[in-house]
C-alpha cells in the first residue's frame, strides 16, 4: 500500500514533515515525497492527518495481569521465592486480553511485558507485538530484561526480610551466586565435566554477561540510589523503571548514564512511596540528559491511554518531540528492537498509526493502525 500525504514524524528534524510511506508486505519500503502507487497496491489518503510509529510501552503487564479477570486472571507476581530469574513471562500470556485490541484502537502496537514487583527477581520480561492468538506467535524479543524490585512492595511481600537492607542484600546475593555459577560452569567446560544448567542461574548470567538488562522497580529517591549502586558494583546494564521520586536525584540519575522508564503518573499517591508522583517527572529527568520512556504500567492505568499520558508530560514541561520519542523509539531503543521498531524509516516493520488530529490534541485519535503491515483498525 502507500499512504499519501500526511503528516509524517521524522526524529531526524524532529517534526512533522508531509511526506508519503510505502509498505510492501510487513516492511516500511519507502519515505519519500509524491510516492506514485503501483498497479494493485492499496491507496491510503492521509491528507491532513498526522502519521507516527506504533506506540511502544516499555513497561506492561498486559496479557498476564488481564482486564478484568480479577484474581483468576492475575500471573504477575509468584510468592515461591523471593528471587525466580527462571520464571517467564511467556508462560503467562494470554492473547486475548481484552486490554490488547482497545491498546491497538490507541494506537499502541508492541509492549514489554513483565513479572510484577512482588520478588526481588521476578522473571524474564517479552516485548510482544499487540496482535496474535498464540503467545510464542506474539513475541519480538523473549529475553528483553530481567525484572527486579527494591523498595516497600518487595519489603513487604513476606518474603522473610523486613527492610530495605534485606532487600538489597538479598539481590546482590543473587548477583554473587550468579558468578559462581559462571565460574563453575566455565571450569566445567575446560575440564570437560558434566556441568547441571540452573534455568534461573542461566537467565541471571544474562545479566551478568550484559546480554540482558536488569529492569529495577524503584520509587523512593533512596531505591534509585540502591539501583544506582549495585548496578555499578555488578558492572550491569540497569534501567530504572516509575523512578517516582527522580526530580530528588535527577542529577545523580543522569551522571549515572542510565534510562528510566517513568510511571504511572495518572491517579493518586496511593502507598507512601509514590507521593512525589508527577508528570513533571519525565520532562525534568529528559532536559536533565536521562533517555526517559513513559509507561501506564499496565493495569495500574490502562494502556490504551497512553498517548494521553505522554500529552500529560508535554502539558507539565515536556517538549512534545521528547515525549513523543518517550513513546516509539525510546522505548525501542531500551528494548534493543530499535532496529525493527520505534520509527518511521525503510526497513523498519510497518507498525504505522495515522491519526485524524496531532495525537497529543483532544480530539486525536486513530483512524488506521499497522501491526507490521497488517492494518487491525
Amino acid at each position: 500500500m502507500v499512504i499519501q500525504g500526511g503528516w509524517v514524524l521524522d526524529f531526524s528534524a524532529a517534526a512533522f514533515q508531509r511526506k508519503d510511506i510505502r509498505v510492501t508486505g510487513s516492511r516500511i519500503a519507502a519515505v519519500g515525497d509524491c510516492l506514485k502507487a503501483e498497479e494493485g497496491e492499496e491507496i491510503i489518503d492521509a491528507e491532513g492527518k498526522y502519521i507516527t510509529p506504533g506506540l511502544i510501552d516499555a513497561h506492561s503487564h498486559i496479557c498476564i495481569s488481564e482486564e478484568g479477570m480479577g484474581e483468576i486472571g492475575d500471573d504477575c507476581c509468584d510468592y515461591s521465592d523471593a528471587l525466580t530469574p527462571q520464571l517467564e513471562v511467556l508462560d503467562g500470556i494470554y492473547p486475548f486480553d481484552r486490554a490488547v485490541e482497545r491498546s491497538v484502537h490507541a494506537g499502541v502496537t508492541a509492549a514489554l511485558v513483565c513479572p510484577g514487583s512482588d520478588g526481588v527477581i521476578g522473571g524474564v520480561s517479552s516485548v510482544i507485538r499487540l496482535k496474535g492468538k498464540v503467545a510464542d506467535q506474539m513475541i519480538v524479543r523473549r529475553k528483553a530484561a530481567m525484572k527486579g524490585a527494591l523498595g516497600e512492595n518487595p519489603k513487604t511481600a513476606k518474603h522473610g526480610f523486613a527492610s530495605r537492607m534485606g532487600v538489597a542484600f538479598t539481590l546482590r546475593k543473587c548477583l554473587e551466586e550468579t558468578k559462581e555459577y559462571i565460574h563453575e560452569r566455565e571450569e566445567a567446560g575446560k575440564n570437560q565435566a558434566h556441568f547441571k544448567r540452573d534455568i534461573g542461574m542461566e537467565n541471571m548470567a544474562l545479566v551478568i554477561e550484559k546480554k540482558m538488562p536488569l529492569h529495577l522497580h524503584v520509587h523512593r529517591s533512596d531505591d534509585i540510589c540502591t539501583a544506582i549502586r549495585i548496578a555499578k558494583e555488578y558492572d550491569i546494564d540497569l534501567v530504572l523503571i516509575h523512578c517516582t521520586d527522580g526530580i530528588a536525584v535527577a542529577d545523580y540519575i543522569a551522571e549515572s548514564g542510565f534510562p528510566a522508564i517513568v510511571g504511572p503518573s495518572m491517579g493518586c499517591a496511593s502507598k507512601n512511596e509514590v507521593w512525589a508522583k508527577s508528570f513533571e517527572t519525565a520532562g525534568v529527568l529528559c532536559r536533565k540528559g536521562v533517555k526517559v520512556c513513559i509507561t501506564a504500567d499496565h493495569d495500574v492505568t490502562p494502556l490504551y491511554y497512553l498517548p494521553t499520558y505522554a500529552e500529560m508530560a508535554v502539558r507539565f514541561g515536556m517538549s512534545e518531540t521528547d515525549a513523543l520519542r518517550a513513546v516509539t523509539i525510546n522505548p525501542a531503543e531500551i528494548l534493543g528492537i530499535d532496529d525493527i521498531k520505534g520509527s518511521l524509516e525503510p526497513g523498519k516493520d510497518a507498525d504505522i498509526v495515522i491519526w485524524s488530529d496531532h495525537p497529543f490534541r483532544v480530539t486525536g485519535h486513530a483512524v488506521h493502525v499497522l501491526i507490521e503491515g497488517e492494518q487491525l483498525c
